[in-house]
């Protein structure tokens, strides 16, 4: 059994922070660089009420909507977030109850941001390939904006809510659709990208003022970003990694038909494009109306690579997912056309 992806779906909150209103708050700022720098117009924010399981529910129900599949035929799910709604319950075991998937049914969150996506392909295969699972819906959902203090600039023009739900289903025979994989982790960044002040964490902070955790201290639980760390990182490790998996893949750029990445922001993904040579045309960029939505950038940039046309039948993608840990992954996707 080999798994396959037979579906993309995906869901943005109703709000949105637009570039010229990043302005309005920062004056200082133009639009124009916030744009041509990020690469984004428009980042979508989750209401005070709408957590990420109401996200994710959004986005599984446009599956299943599309009649692709029933949610009584699901036997697993897999939720990545790093936003769940609570410490405990697991947001899985919440999903699985409202979107009537049978309770024989496995489901399990795992805390992963940008490298999320494609770690959750591998478990998927792993699950399908060992027999434990044959239809597994992996849902990516995070609302990063609740970790923003208003004054960010660097992370309010980066990071959008969103999730995306990606159905895969277990084929008997012929090629692996999926494969192989390679994996990285360096917690040596993990200062880099941080939300210190948060979780257990958080009482020893409280009982020492002043202590820093991580690369600050501040006494709200907000998100940390040191931007010029993250970005030497992306543009040694993803390059790195790319290469390791062509070769390990036995391939060549020429040899893939689309690169679809972490959408991070476009002044990485360039740079990151031009390192590694591949021609514009084999390279996605899906952020402008969407943003950094962490673990739901490639789903989404899929769907819109679907629906632009650029996913024909047994088309090779190389996805490449990558930040904060630091923790990266990347795999060959062949593309399967259900309909």
């Amino acid at each position: 059994m080999h798994a396959t992806i037979v579906g993309i779906e995906y869901f943005l909150p109703e709000s949105t922070l637009t570039s010229e209103d990043l302005c309005a708050t920062f004056p200082e700022w133009d639009v124009k660089k916030i744009e041509a720098k990020t690469g984004i117009r428009t980042r979508h924010v989750a209401a005070d009420s709408e957590c990420a399981s109401d996200l994710a529910v959004a986005a599984a129900r446009k599956m299943f909507e599309s009649r692709i599949c029933d949610s009584k035929d699901v036997d697993f799910l897999l939720c990545c977030t790093q936003s769940p709604d609570y410490l405990l319950p697991t947001t899985a075991c919440l999903l699985q109850d409202r979107l009537g998937i049978p309770v024989s049914a496995g489901a399990l969150d795992f805390n992963l941001g940008c490298s999320g996506f494609v770690y959750g392909l591998g478990l998927a295969e792993g699950l399908i390939a060992s027999g434990q699972a044959k239809l597994i819906v992996l849902i990516t959902a995070d609302t990063y904006s609740k970790y923003i203090k208003r004054t960010d600039k660097a992370c309010r023009t980066i990071f959008g809510d969103g999730a995306a739900a990606t159905l895969i289903s277990g084929r008997q025979g012929g090629t692996a659709s999926m494969g192989p994989f390679i994996y990285g982790t360096d917690g040596r960044g993990g200062k880099n990208l941080i939300v210190p002040n948060s979780a257990t964490r958080r009482s020893y902070v409280a009982a020492n003022p002043g202590v820093e955790v991580g690369a600050t201290y501040c006494e709200q639980p907000f998100l940390f970003m040191d931007g010029s760390q993250l970005f030497t990182f992306a543009v040694t490790t993803v390059p790195q990694s790319v290469k390791e998996l062509l070769e390990k893949a036995d391939m060549t750029v020429n040899d893939v038909d689309l690169f679809v990445f972490h959408q991070a922001n476009a002044f990485i993904l360039e740079e990151t494009r031009r390192i590694l040579q591949i021609p514009k045309e084999k390279f996605q960029l899906t952020l402008a109306d969407s943003a950094n939505t962490v673990s739901s950038t490639i789903p989404i940039a899929l769907k819109h690579a679907e629906i632009e046309g650029r996913l024909p039948n047994g088309a090779n993608v190389l996805v490449a997912g990558f930040g904060v840990g630091y923790s990266w992954a990347a795999t060959i996707v062949r593309w399967v056309k259900t309909n």
